[in-house]
């Protein structure tokens, strides 16, 4: 019973049409559907991926007016985007430098190349060069040349002040494998890597443990949670009864319609999600034009007149 790999990340922006801009003009992601957030109509939830829309490649926002996050311990504090070899890391470099894009070096960290970065919001991403492994899934219509482009999501980082609890749940409940560690870039402690599935750099999650550091709260620039990947709806039934079997509180299984999925917290308060990787975005809509139109699941197409007159522009 294992996890496959990083399914998705949720952000917060307070500018969707600012977002919509940076992600897909200036890192030529494809934005892969346009929907609300099923719990707050009034949201915009944006998701951005590879030309094929896979799982593992979706950044998302919910889009709230809300104050800039104040950046601390529990907390998703670090989102990598993987790219295909130094050569790219290079060519992104002057990219983000011609963009006026708050960036630094490309270092080597947990032996692989990286350059981070931070989006016009603070949002802290990195670039992760993943050796080109793997099948890629270009977006035709990308500003970013196809050898260039993004090619899904890679470590994600979280901040916690020890390391034990949350060690058991990743360990004990979600079966992830304990690989290594490194110093954080930051000097702010130490990195504690775990890995699930296959390995490597789609399907691990990185721990620092950094007890100096304040106590986070979410806003603009922040991270609202993580989902883990499972193959399918029966993947998923084992993974609420291995969470029941802990006696972890858990959301229950919750149908997102692109997705089913799981939601729960670890032990610093971080939301973690499980999340099938069917039947995909395409379910509602042909693969050619996703994120064309506002998609909504069936259950909200009644009140698709008032969702709409609720939403701001985008353009």
């Amino acid at each position: 019973m294992q996890l496959t790999g990083i399914h998705h990340l949720t952000a917060i922006t307070a500018d969707a049409p600012g977002n919509l801009r940076f992600y897909t003009e200036t890192l030529g992601m494809r934005l892969v559907k346009k929907t609300v957030n099923q719990d707050d109509t009034s949201a915009y939830h944006l998701f951005y991926g590879d030309g094929a829309a896979t799982p593992g490649t979706d950044l998302t926002f919910f889009d709230w007016p809300v104050a800039p996050e104040r950046r601390g311990r529990h907390s998703i504090s670090r989102t990598s985007l993987r790219v295909a070899g130094i050569p790219s890391l290079e060519w992104w470099r002057e990219r983000l430098a011609e963009a006026n894009v708050q960036y630094g070096e490309i270092i080597e960290l947990d032996g692989r190349a990286t350059l981070d970065f931070e989006d016009p919001e603070g949002q802290r991403l990195r670039l992760v060069n993943d050796g080109g492994a793997g099948v890629a899934h270009p977006w035709e219509h990308s500003p970013v040349p196809a050898q260039h482009q993004i090619r899904g999501l890679g470590p994600i980082t979280i901040s916690v002040p020890r390391l034990d609890y949350t060690e058991v749940v990743l360990l004990q409940v979600m079966n992830m494998r304990k690989a290594r560690e490194y110093p954080s870039p930051d000097g702010q402690g130490d990195v504690h890597v775990f890995e699930m599935g296959p390995g490597g750099p789609a399907a691990e999650l990185h721990v620092a443990v950094q007890p100096g550091l304040p106590i986070s709260e979410q806003g603009a620039g922040g991270v609202h949670h993580v989902a883990f990947r499972t193959p399918d709806v029966a993947g998923l039934h084992e993974w609420t009864e291995r969470l029941g079997q802990f006696r972890l509180p858990s959301s229950g299984e919750v149908e997102r319609y692109y997705f089913r999925s799981l939601y729960f917290r670890e032990p610093n308060g971080i939301l973690f999600e499980i999340a099938t990787d069917g039947p995909g975005f395409d379910v509602d809509e042909p693969l050619d034009s996703l994120g064309e139109r506002l998609s909504l699941p069936p259950f909200l197409e009644a009140k698709r007149a008032a969702i709409e007159a609720n939403l701001k522009p985008l353009d």
